[in-house]
């Protein structure tokens, strides 16, 4: 069960789960027409460093203002958490017109156990206590996008659904770390 804090913070944190959070795809200009392609994630999370976000923050909009802007964030780097059930069922992103393959049809047929346990490297499953509007989750870290920072910032306080606490948001960030960090071997 993932803890949460309870205290709000006025500034993006590490761990933070927004909902309804745009993604611009792409934009095309034909003939002078601006087409603009979004995916609205119901559910993301941020990954970016807590350090980093904090001194984005107090340079940013703390007086005086500093000289140089060297420790403002361009975007925040997110993961979409999606609910577990679509996942499991592979139509997680059948909203985009993707098919994934269903998780429960994988060769080991384990996966679902090592999934809720957090021993699929690709995976972080979340579960929330009933207080916290979230059904079952998992993060997959191939997935994984950057928004703009002041996009987040000026978002309505009740997009921020929770945060995560420090020690499960730093595991999540150690295993998304080393997920990227992995060396593919043919």
């Amino acid at each position: 069960m993932i803890k949460v804090d309870e205290q709000p913070s006025n500034r993006i944190c590490q761990g933070d789960i927004y909902r309804d959070i745009e993604h611009i795809e792409h934009a095309d200009e034909i003939q002078g027409i601006v087409d603009v392609s979004k995916i609205v994630f119901p559910l993301i999370i941020v990954l970016s460093q807590d350090c980093d976000l904090s001194e984005d923050d107090i340079f940013r909009y703390n007086e005086p203002k500093p000289q140089t802007q060297d420790k403002y964030l361009l975007s925040v780097l997110v993961a979409p958490l999606y609910n577990v059930e679509h996942f499991y069922m592979g139509e997680h992103l059948s909203e985009l017109g993707l098919v994934m393959q269903p998780f429960e049809k994988r060769p080991d047929k384990n996966d679902n156990k090592h999934l809720r346990q957090n021993k699929n490297p690709r995976y972080h499953y979340l579960e929330f206590s009933d207080g916290i509007p979230i059904v079952p989750s998992v993060i997959d870290f191939k997935h994984y996008f950057s928004v703009d920072v002041l996009y987040l910032k000026g978002l309505n306080p009740g997009n921020l659904v929770c945060k995560v606490s420090a020690l499960y948001r730093e595991d999540i960030s150690q295993r998304f770390s080393s997920f990227l960090s992995r060396i593919g071997l043919p």
